[in-house]
Parts: C-alpha cells; sequence; structure tokens
C-alpha cells in the first residue's frame, strides 16, 4: 500500500491572496502532492497549508512553496498575532500510512538540509527530529519571534541545525521536524485579548511557569483577539488529542469562562482534523447526555453542532476531516467501494483473490447488518415503546460489526495476496530459498488469521441475535432468519478458509491451536443459529 506523509507548513503571510495562491499552487504542481486545505488568517497574518503525498514528494512540495516564499515574504515588514521567526515558519511532517515516525524525521532532515543550502537560511529541528533535548518544543524554539533573531543567533547554543548562524532578514529563521498529528483548535469568546489569554495560562500545560502548570497536559495555548471577527479566542494546539480531547479543552474553557461570566460563541478548527478525534468527542456527548446515535455522519453533525464549529465559517466534513480527504483522493478504494456487480464479476474472475474469505466477511457483514435492520424496526415506534431501552443496548453492536466485517473483505484479499507475492520471491541460491520459505510461511499465518478473528467476530454477534429474536418486531422475522444463516454461513466460510490454508503450515503448535480455535468457533455458530430459529418458531407458536 502508498505511503503517505502529511506536511502542514505555516507561512507568514494571510492576508495577500496572490501570495497565498502562489504558494498553494507551488505545492499543488509538485508531482504526487495533494494539496488538502488552505487555512489563511488575516489577523494573524499566516496561512496554513496542508498537503499529503509520498515522503519524497512532500519534500519536494515543501521546498517548491519555500522558493515561492524566498521571492514574495519580507519578514521586516510582518507583524501578526501569531508568534512566528521566518517566512516559513514551521513545517512539520506527519505520518499518516504505512509510514513511521521514522521517516518523517528523514523527511525533516532532508528538508531542513536542502532548505539551507539552497536559500542560505538558518533551519532548527524541532519534535521528534529534534538533536537536542532544549529544541523539542516549538515555543522553546521560537521564543522571543522574529525580532530575537539577531542576538539569538550569535549564540553558540542556538546555532542552528542546518545553514548559516548569520540573520538573514527578508527570511528569519525555519523549524522543521517531525510530530503526531497536532490539532490546531481555538475557542471564541465575547471578551477582551487580555481575559482569552488568562484562561489559556489557566488551561496549557506550561501554564503561568514551572511554579504554576496548567491543568491540561499536552496542551499548548494563547489569547488573542481577532480584528476581523470582533472576538477573542483562545488558541491552542492540541499536541496529542488522545491526552486532552477536543472536547475537554471546550468544556474546561467553558467552565473558566463562566467563572469569569464570560460568553463562549463557538470554536473554529484551523486546518484539518482527524475522524478519531471527532468521533471521541461524539462519544462524550452521546453519554454526557443519554443519547442514541449510531451513524458516522450523524456523530460528526452532532461535535458540529455542540462544539460550534461553524460559528465563523461553515464545516464541511468532506473537507476538514483528513481521512475523507484522502479517500476521495484515492483511485482504487478497493473491493467493498465497488458496485454490487462489480464486487461479484471480480469474486468470478479468473483470480485466487477475491475468494471465499472475502465472501465470506461480506456474509458476515450483510449478517449483521440485518440485525441492525431489525433492531431499528423494533425502535422507536410507539407499539413497541417498551423495548426502546433494550433495542439501545442490542442495537450498536451490530452496527459496530457490520462496519469491521465490512473493513475485512479487503483485509482477507490483501492477507492472501502477501502469500502470492511471496511465492514469486526469487529461490536460485540457498539463501533466497530460505527467505522465500520464511516468506511463504508468514504469508499463511497472515492469511489465517483474518478468517479466524472474522469467526470471533460472529461469535460476539450470537448473544445479542438471541436476544433480539426473543423481543423484536415479529413482522422481521424472515430478516433475522437470514441474518441468522448469513453469519452461520460466514463462520462455516471462515473455518474452511482457516483449515485450506493451515495444511501448509509447519508450525505444529501454531497450527493445532487454530485448529482447535476455528473449530470450536464453527460449533459455537451452528448452535447459535439454531437457537435464534427456535426461539422466533416458539413465539410464533
Amino acid at each position: 500500500m502508498a505511503k503517505l506523509v502529511e506536511c502542514v507548513p505555516n507561512f507568514s503571510e494571510g492576508v495577500n491572496k496572490e501570495v497565498i495562491d502562489a504558494l498553494g499552487q507551488a505545492i499543488s504542481r509538485t508531482p504526487g502532492c495533494a494539496l488538502l486545505d488552505v487555512d489563511a488568517g488575516a489577523s494573524t497574518n499566516r496561512t496554513v497549508y496542508t498537503f499529503v503525498g509520498s515522503p519524497q514528494a512532500v519534500v519536494e512540495g515543501a521546498l517548491s512553496a519555500a522558493r515561492v516564499a524566498g521571492q514574495l515574504i519580507d519578514m521586516s515588514r510582518h507583524t501578526g498575532e501569531h508568534p512566528r521567526m521566518g517566512a516559513l515558519d514551521v513545517c512539520p511532517f506527519v505520518p499518516v500510512m504505512n509510514v513511521t515516525m521514522e521517516e518523517c524525521v528523514t523527511c525533516a532532515h532532508l528538508f531542513g538540509q536542502r532548505l539551507a543550502a539552497e536559500l542560505g537560511v538558518p533551519v532548527y529541528l524541532y519534535g521528534v527530529a529534534a538533536r537536542e533535548e532544549s529544541r523539542k518544543a516549538l515555543p522553546a524554539i521560537r521564543a522571543g519571534e522574529y525580532e530575537a533573531l539577531p542576538e539569538k543567533l550569535a549564540k553558540p547554543e542556538w546555532a542552528p541545525d542546518f545553514g548559516p548562524p548569520t540573520f538573514v532578514p527578508r527570511w528569519g529563521a525555519t523549524v522543521t521536524g517531525a510530530r503526531t498529528f497536532l490539532i490546531a483548535y481555538n475557542i471564541n469568546l465575547l471578551c477582551t485579548k487580555e481575559l482569552a489569554h488568562r484562561i489559556a495560562l489557566n488551561l496549557r500545560e506550561q501554564g503561568r511557569g514551572a511554579d504554576q502548570p496548567g491543568l491540561l497536559k499536552k496542551v499548548q495555548g494563547i489569547g488573542w483577539y481577532l480584528e476581523e471577527e470582533d472576538i477573542a479566542q483562545v488558541s491552542t494546539n492540541l499536541l496529542d488529542f488522545e491526552t486532552t480531547p477536543l472536547h475537554t479543552v471546550y468544556e474546561e474553557v467553558c467552565r473558566e469562562a463562566q467563572a469569569l461570566n464570560l460568553p463562549v460563541v463557538g470554536s473554529q478548527l484551523v486546518g484539518l482534523v482527524p475522524k478519531k478525534a471527532m468521533l471521541d468527542a461524539a462519544e462524550f456527548y452521546i453519554k454526557k447526555e443519554n443519547l442514541f446515535i449510531l451513524e458516522e455522519e450523524q456523530k460528526i453533525r452532532l461535535v458540529v453542532n455542540r462544539l460550534g464549529l461553524d460559528s465563523l465559517s461553515p464545516f464541511h466534513p468532506r473537507e476538514r476531516i483528513i481521512e475523507y480527504l484522502v479517500q476521495a483522493g484515492e483511485v482504487d478504494g478497493g473491493l467493498v467501494a465497488k458496485p454490487l456487480g462489480a464486487f461479484v464479476r471480480a469474486v468470478g474472475g479468473r483470480s485466487a483473490a477475491p475468494g471465499g474469505g472475502s465472501v465470506s466477511a461480506a456474509a458476515a457483514a450483510l449478517g449483521a447488518a440485518l440485525g441492525c435492520m431489525v433492531g431499528l424496526m423494533s425502535y422507536g415506534k410507539r407499539q413497541f415503546e417498551e423495548l426502546d431501552p433494550l433495542m439501545r443496548k442490542l442495537i450498536p453492536p451490530f452496527h459496530r460489526a457490520m462496519d469491521e466485517m465490512v473493513a475485512m473483505v479487503d483485509a482477507d484479499s490483501r492477507a492472501f495476496s502477501s502469500y502470492m507475492e511471496a511465492l514469486k520471491l526469487p529461490k536460485t541460491t540457498p539463501a533466497e530459498r530460505e527467505r522465500r520459505l520464511a516468506a511463504m510461511q508468514q504469508g499463511l499465518k497472515t492469511a489465517v488469521g483474518v478468517p479466524c478473528a472474522l469467526a470471533e467476530k460472529v461469535s460476539g454477534l450470537w448473544p445479542a441475535l438471541q436476544e433480539l429474536a426473543r423481543h423484536c418486531n415479529l413482522a422481521c422475522k424472515s430478516d433475522i432468519q437470514v441474518g441468522a444463516k448469513m453469519l452461520e454461513a460466514a463462520a462455516f466460510g471462515a473455518y474452511f478458509n482457516v483449515m485450506i490454508n493451515l495444511k501448509d503450515i509447519e508450525d505444529e503448535k501454531f497450527k493445532q491451536a487454530m485448529s482447535q480455535k476455528v473449530s470450536r468457533l464453527l460449533e459455537e455458530a451452528k448452535q447459535g443459529s439454531a437457537l435464534v430459529l427456535a426461539l422466533l418458531e416458539e413465539r410464533v407458536a
């Protein structure tokens, strides 16, 4: 699968549209780079570009934009609310898909080295790419900002990682590095800049200093005023949204603002956001308000509403959530992106994959989908009102399994492909034959793992399906019967796919354990399906 790196260069120009467009064009015209987002701010006089590509392509894209910035941006005339020290202020590389953090560190080092050599400017490394502990945090490097650079560069301890230790008035200095996904998130307040900054000091991890740390871990913060919107903002960077999630930042700002009798009027995401950050926030509000929401699209809509993400401009999820943008740019969306007819024809083609494993996963997904449908047809109707609490409990497992099993349609095909690729490896020398055999054995174990995992997921659904059979809307009797048989068929398919690949695996301990496991799961499926059908017949009788 393709390697994908995100690059998020921050340029010190947020007003001049010609410059903003020229920088974007330099990125988008670079082969292999896809420009996903351009977020310009007039008050900050700063534009954040987000683009993705292969490790090599994003380095070239960042360099192309930097060359344009060297011609069009003059830092000696720059003013803005956001801290800054260079025309290209900061340029992080972020792993997105099939890429390690070490590869992103390599991107940062290569970019910094070439930028310094081509433009003759000082470049610092930060984050995971930093060579010194004192330079890991961006605010530490940027302390004093552009105006402090002449004095700073003269100190040996602040010699740049690349380039000359001399002040370049038009450019300043650039910071580049590698990091995990950072979320730039601002909360809107009707108050002064000073009051917003007071809240930021209370919440950011740095606080007011070592003796007065803030409340929220892995959060940077500052208060500023947006003249064009006539509001103040607590502007934050979430360095690790799993440590401190979006909703936590918003709720804590609301709590601080309430203590000061200040109104919060929505919030703003700058650039892109991972889908998980939005769904984590959705789960928080669903639990807090005892809501029942299944669909991802509706969960995203809930978060937009609760956080007021459309308060300053429309929030379009398809343009702001990175996974959606990446999916939209993919030429091949896999088997599950095909129309049903095309999927069936792909199965019927003269190829070993997709085969029985992918079909089993599709059958399981359809079985889970029917369970979900039956639950929904028994929920939210006056005649079944007493079932609502039970259906709220039973429906989500089917909905989750449905999505997970759909993903396994492609996972099974890819797993078997790894074995087929191993067969193509050279086998001329003894060393080559040994490597080929090891790759084949690992490929077979991978091929076995996916259908076994499918059988486990099916097994987890029988208790909920049986409870559904006891209480569901009997008008859906045939649907739940078909669902039970589809899940049972999927378990049979998983069993057959495991057993046919096990025979060629040489690890006897692995073979025995896997055989026993999948045989047990098949027996559970037989019994589970029979019980569902019996329960339905009892109710009809």
